[in-house]
């Protein structure tokens, strides 16, 4: 019997398990050219990944001029297409990834994927870089359905949170991010959450509001037993 504190833990996945932001960057490009827009640096989705790309591509398009909407959603779309295509060219696990997960896995403990991004695209990339199989469920941005209000039940939302929960068994549960949509989620869940300084925080991984802070998922173990 493990003594592990946590009978599961939840994984964020852009800038928490997988450094995606090339890819997502690239895809983003994409778009802004063929809509007639200059190129962003790659380097700045790292500020908009948490909100899911089609806030990183509404900011790119609307430090720019803007464009009338029914245009953006057509040009949304040959975004996600290219991406489907192209989500996994230069995105890779952190350092330590799999060594932590395999830990984990091997001390009993679930896991799960909880993620902004589509749970088709989640899947690919962890498929491609053959690293789903350890996880007992992948939950993203759009697996929850819709609100009242027409939008997806996606972080800050708690319930993709719970949800990782139950579908773990609806024991003791942590959950790992790297921004204020993933503390807050788990917040809302009412699940301790560690922030992963090392990712694409969207504040300062000190003001996060988590409830510890890693620079390292090699320091992530150690971190959980602490709380």
């Amino acid at each position: 019997m493990s003594d592990f504190p946590f009978a599961a833990v939840g994984f964020d996945l852009d800038g928490t398990l997988l450094d995606t932001f090339r890819d997502l960057g690239t895809a983003v490009n994409h778009a802004l050219e063929l809509g007639g827009f200059d190129p962003v640096p790659v380097d700045s989705s790292k500020d908009l990944i948490g909100g899911g790309a089609k806030i990183m591509l509404a900011q790119a398009v609307e430090a720019q001029g803007g464009m009338p909407e029914e245009d953006f959603r057509a040009l949304y779309k040959a975004m996600l297409k290219y991406y489907s295509e192209h989500n996994a060219v230069y995105s890779a696990p952190y350092p330590h990834a799999r060594e932590v997960v395999a830990e984990l896995t091997a001390q009993g403990v679930k896991l799960a994927v909880v993620t902004n991004k589509f749970e088709e695209f989640a899947r690919s990339i962890l498929t491609q870089l053959d690293f789903i199989e350890p996880f007992a469920t992948v939950i993203g941005g759009d697996s929850m359905g819709k609100g009242p209000d027409g939008r997806f039940l996606s972080k800050p939302h708690p319930e993709p949170v719970i949800e990782a929960q139950k579908r773990c068994g609806g024991g003791s549960f942590a959950f790992v991010g790297d921004s204020t949509y993933d503390v807050n989620a788990a917040r809302g869940a009412g699940v301790p959450v560690i922030g992963a300084a090392y990712g694409y925080c969207d504040k300062s991984p000190h003001e996060l509001g988590a409830d510890a802070v890693i620079d390292s998922l090699d320091r992530l173990i150690p971190a959980l037993k602490a709380l």
